[in-house]
């Protein structure tokens, strides 16, 4: 599979996003193929919901933390990342087919990527209770491409441990 990297030379918005959506691609392939068990089968031991599922799921709150939540000032009771009273709630999918958690995560994403076409990179977050809002938003896509990409390269290695596929992009 080959999946486009952003131009060599083009605006800072179309490489910033490019290598986002790049990333976030790499995410959806590393679970192409893979059987709802593996989907939640855990091959680290002492990390029990860093599974494909437990992944696409903190993918997708951590989209909404940073774009709806911190950035727009959105509500953080209806995201589980910020359930203090239960330890990684947002990876806890058991029972949650792949496929639903791919939608939701796909869905996020087209939302996220609203939300950064209407602001400048400049803008500065709006959630008054979250140090972390006061970011601008060009910080926080750094810090998505980042986060998505640390994620791709466990799935890369998640997914050679659950039935051997490799592969970069």
């Amino acid at each position: 599979m080959t999946l486009p990297r952003p131009p060599f030379v083009a605006d800072e918005r179309t490489q910033l996003l490019g290598w986002l959506d790049l990333q976030r691609s790499i995410v959806r392939w590393k679970c192409e193929g893979l059987s709802e068990e593996d989907a939640h089968r855990s091959v680290l031991p002492d990390s029990p919901l860093m599974t494909p599922a437990g992944l696409i799921s903190h993918l997708r709150w951590t989209e909404h933390t940073w774009f709806e939540v911190l950035f727009l000032g959105g509500d953080s009771a209806v995201n589980p990342a910020f359930d203090e009273s239960v330890e990684d709630a947002d990876m806890r999918v058991a029972g949650v087919p792949l496929a639903r958690l791919l939608d939701e995560y796909e869905r996020q994403c087209r939302t996220s990527n609203e939300i950064v076409a209407a602001h400048s990179f400049d803008d500065v977050g709006k959630h008054p209770d979250f140090r972390s809002a006061q970011a601008t938003l060009r910080w926080m896509l750094i810090h998505m491409v980042e986060e998505t990409a640390r994620h791709a390269g466990h799935l890369d290695t998640i997914r050679e441990l659950l039935d051997g596929a490799k592969g970069y992009y």
